[in-house]
């Protein structure tokens, strides 16, 4: 099928669109990506860094997610990341050291602790949204406003909103 010509000796459309396409390898897709993914991540963790946060690791910003403003318990913490409440609990203890959040008592229940996040880790988390639409802006002026729209509009098509998770760590065996 992928010879066919028609009788005035021209490859036919469709087959031709279709080995355009195909010559991308399906590998190619999730490596670029992780590659948009990491350079993101790596110019935020950068810019950060410079902003009074230089011990912040791309762990410590999905736990300060999982967290968020309301707080969380570390059982809750260990879902939200897809990891074992041990593994979340030691995230946690990075964390506390860093002055990024800190354990209090549950008021509704003295048996649990919750994990607040400081003005420190607060001030990250506000930090980290600035910067990343600075980096959206960044991407809009390479790629065009307009193509950065289709590129979201297309990534929500294929990932759907119940895809939002956390636990990329999980995929690599811990936080």
């Amino acid at each position: 099928m992928d010879n066919m010509v028609d009788d005035n000796k021209n490859v036919n459309q469709v087959v031709e669109s279709r080995n355009a396409l195909s010559d991308t390898p399906g590998y190619e897709l999730p490596l670029l990506l992780f590659a948009g993914f990491r350079s993101l991540i790596d110019r935020l963790h950068a810019e950060l860094a410079e902003q009074g946060h230089p011990d912040v690791r791309p762990a410590h910003g999905f736990a300060l997610q999982a967290i968020g403003t309301a707080g969380a318990t570390a059982s809750e913490v260990g879902r939200r990341l897809g990891v074992s409440k041990q593994a979340a609990g030691k995230t946690v203890d990075r964390l506390v050291a860093l002055g990024y959040a800190t354990r209090t008592d549950d008021p509704s229940d003295a048996r649990r602790k919750l994990i607040r996040l400081t003005p420190h880790g607060l001030d990250a988390l506000a930090r980290s949204a600035a910067i990343f639409d600075d980096l959206r802006s960044d991407w809009a002026t390479a790629l065009g406003p307009q193509r950065l729209h289709e590129l979201e509009s297309s990534l929500r098509t294929v990932a759907p909103t119940e895809a939002f998770r956390l636990d990329a760590a999980g995929w690599f065996g811990g936080a």
